[in-house]
This record gives C-alpha cells, structure tokens and sequence, in this order.
C-alpha cells in the first residue's frame, strides 16, 4: 500500500499525503523568502553536513536543506520548534513517569524540559545517528547534561530491537530531509516499540498527513493510522495547528497554513485514554513558557475510533 508515497530508498513523502494545492500567491512568498543564515558551526559527519546558523528568526541546526531543531527568537513566539511542545502532553496524563527513551534528540531542549516536569524521573535514554549532536546540543542551544540523561550513538529501530530495558514513555521525531523511513511504520518497529514499553507506557510519535483529517482522501488515516490502532487501544491524536500558526507567522509572516500538510503527534497507550486538566499540572508547563492549553486545542475528537 505503500508504493505511490515512497521513493527507492523508502522513505515517506509528507507532500504525497497532502490533499488541496497550496494557494500560489502564497506559495510564492514561501518560495522567495531568503534568510540571512550566519554559519556558527559547520562540520561534515558520517551522516550530514551539518551546520548551526542564526538568523533573523533564531538559531537553528541545519542538515542539508532543512532546519532540524534549534530555538525561535521573535516579537509573536520565543522557544522550542513549536510541534516539539505537544511532546509535553505526557506530563498531563502520567506525572509520575520515571524513564524515558528519546529516539532523535534534537537540540536537546525537550530533555531539560522532561527533567524538569517529571519529579520522578530517574533516567531518560536518547539515541540518535549524529556523533556531534551532544557536543553541539551543549555549545549552541544551551543543553544541560544530567547524571539522568545517557547517550546511545545508534540506529533507533536496532536499539529497539536488542533493548531488555522497559520505559513508562517513549518517543520518537525522527523525519529526516526528504521525510519519513518507513521503517518506522512497520509491525516489526511497532512489536519493538511494544515490548519497550511497560504494559502502561505512553508512546508519542510525530508524523505528517494532510490536515482534512475527515476527507476519505486522506492516505495518513487510512494507510497508516491503522497500525497505531493495531498495537494500542488507545490513541490521542493531535494535530498541528497550533505550532503551524507560529510556523507560518515566524517564518514568513503569513497567518495561514500554506502546504496542505501539518505535523501529526499521536499519543499511545494501552492504559491511558485521556488528559489531566489539574491546573497545578498545566500550570507547571506553563512555567517553561508553552501555552500548552492552545496545542491541547488540538485534539483531534475522533482520533480513538475506527477511521
């Protein structure tokens, strides 16, 4: 079923899942925008050209064309890459959580923010391909390492697979350049993110569909959403309109989503199939500076039932 949205090497396209063409006009802003990156780090690794620039909208790790991680700074929005911030929805349904494993490790700002939210937590694993993440996580994006935090410089499915260790929660961004290995759509990934996980362990994922969640068009709810049903009973799904509107308006000053696709976090678990609302919770996150009440907006109503 995968054939029309994969190129050779597998990897899932996030512009084949969109279903309306972008305005032009728009479209064309977008496509004559220019930033003016200075380069504060550059190195070439196994993987990627790597490159930490700045700019009028903040600081950012760069691979190859994309902007991977890294901090906006403007007037409308000062933090983390906005989708990031759903990744804390965790908190408001299992405060109590003491291990976590991070696949994809970013700026390293989601780290610092776990270990500040979960007063029990007592170590949060992260894998990641990139050798010079850490390094560069700690030089330009202000990570601080912890005696909780414990590095793996690895593939995450083959960590996955030789793991014996369980997490209350686990999750897992790993788009790359062109999009998403489908690797990470497989029952084998699925049945090893299963077993990872303690009976009432959350799974968090990030992925991408075109956002007319309702349309029988739409091939994320009906190619892929299914294996999420599959393994978990319940999934929470939210989509991203939230950090699209800070995406749009930071980047390119635009109050309106302009590619047809949005970022999709869908929360899993077996056990839970709700949010706490206890407002000394949300309060907490708010702390970090994260409206977290306008990402739970989000929630997409129907996501537990059958697309």
């Amino acid at each position: 079923m995968y054939n029309n949205l994969c190129m050779k090497n597998n990897i899932l396209i996030p512009e084949n899942l969109a279903i309306k063409k972008p305005k032009d006009t728009l479209l064309k802003i977008i496509n004559n925008k220019q930033f003016n990156d200075k380069v504060l780090f550059q190195i070439q690794s196994a993987f990627h050209n790597i490159k930490v620039v700045e700019n009028e909208i903040g600081r950012f790790l760069h691979y190859k064309d994309t902007y991977q991680a890294g901090f906006i700074n403007t007037n409308f929005y000062k933090g983390n890459l906005p989708y990031i911030n759903y990744f804390l929805i965790p908190y408001l349904i299992n405060p109590k959580i003491k291990n976590i494993l991070l696949i994809g490790m970013g700026s390293g700002k989601i780290i610092n923010d776990f270990e500040y939210l979960f007063e029990n937590l007592k170590n949060i694993d992260v894998i990641d391909l990139e050798e010079n993440i850490v390094n560069i996580a700690k030089n330009f994006f202000n990570f601080k390492e912890s005696d909780k935090f414990n590095f793996f410089l690895q593939d995450g499915i083959t960590y996955l697979r030789s793991n014996k260790k369980k997490y209350d929660l686990i999750v897992v961004d790993v788009a790359n350049n062109d999009g998403i290995d489908l690797r990470f759509l497989s029952e084998d990934y699925f049945n090893a993110i299963k077993t990872s996980l303690k009976k009432d362990g959350i799974f968090v994922s990030n992925m991408c569909s075109s956002p007319d969640f309702k349309n029988k068009k739409n091939k994320f709810f009906k190619d892929f959403f299914p294996i999420y049903q599959q393994f978990f009973r319940n999934n929470l799904v939210f989509k991203g309109n939230y950090s699209d509107k800070i995406y749009y308006k930071c980047f390119f000053n635009i109050d309106e989503r302009v590619i047809d696709i949005t970022n999709v976090i869908i929360i899993s678990s077996d056990k839970y199939n709700k949010i706490n609302e206890k407002k000394d919770l949300s309060d907490k996150i708010e702390r970090l500076n994260i409206n977290i009440k306008d990402y739970l907006a989000d929630y997409y109503k129907n996501s537990t039932k059958t697309i």
